[in-house]
C-alpha cells in the first residue's frame, strides 16, 4: 500500500488547512496586539468598545469570548486604569453600561489602526472579494460547527476538560454568540 492509498478525505484536509492558516495568522495578530503594550483581552474589551460603543458587561464577554468572571475582572483592571467606566443603564436600574473614557480611546485608537494595517497585510494575499468569501465562508462554517457540537459526546481538549460544567457551558455559550 502506498500513501495514495491512505488519502485524506477533504474535509480533514479542510480542518488542517484551517488549523494551520489560523495558526500563522494568531502569530501575527498576537505579535501585533502586544505591540500596542495591551494583552489580548484588554485589547479586545477596548476594540470591542471602540467599534460598538457604550455596552453591558455581559455583552463584551461574549463578543469577546470571556466568562462573567472572567470578564468583570477584565472591566475592573482597566477602570482602575482609567479606561473604562461604568455607568448606570438609561433604561435598566439594575444594569451598567461600560464606556470607554478618553484615555481609553486615546488608547485604542492607534493601537486598533496598528492593529488593522498588520491584519490587512496578513491577508493582502487574497482579493477584496476573496476576503468577504473568506468571512462567509468561515462564519458559515462557524455557525455549523457550533450548532453541531455535542460536548456530551466529543471530548473536550484538556485545558477545558479541567472547567467545571458549569464554566464549560459559558464558554461554549460565549463562543456561540462570537459566530454570529
Amino acid at each position: 500500500m502506498g500513501l495514495k492509498d491512505f488519502a485524506i478525505p477533504n474535509s480533514a484536509n479542510v480542518w488542517l488547512v484551517i488549523r494551520k492558516a489560523a495558526y500563522w495568522i494568531e502569530l501575527h495578530g498576537t505579535r501585533s496586539v502586544a505591540s500596542t503594550s495591551l494583552g489580548l483581552t484588554d485589547f479586545a474589551v477596548l476594540k470591542s468598545l471602540l467599534f460598538s460603543g457604550p455596552l453591558p458587561i455581559n455583552v463584551i464577554g461574549s463578543k469577546v469570548l470571556l466568562t462573567s468572571g472572567s470578564i468583570t475582572s477584565a472591566v475592573d483592571r482597566l477602570e482602575s486604569q482609567g479606561l473604562l467606566e461604568r455607568q448606570p443603564h438609561p433604561t435598566d436600574r439594575r444594569a451598567f453600561l461600560v464606556h470607554l473614557t478618553q484615555a481609553g480611546e486615546a488608547l485604542i485608537k492607534p493601537a486598533s489602526r496598528s492593529h488593522a494595517r498588520t491584519m490587512a497585510d496578513v491577508v493582502s494575499v487574497l482579493t477584496e472579494a476573496e476576503q468577504i468569501e473568506l468571512v462567509r465562508l468561515m462564519k458559515k462554517i462557524g455557525k455549523h460547527a457550533m450548532s453541531a457540537y455535542r460536548p456530551d459526546v466529543i471530548s473536550l481538549p484538556t485545558r477545558v476538560n479541567r472547567l467545571s460544567s458549569g464554566a464549560t457551558k459559558a464558554l461554549h455559550k460565549k463562543r456561540a454568540v462570537a459566530c454570529r
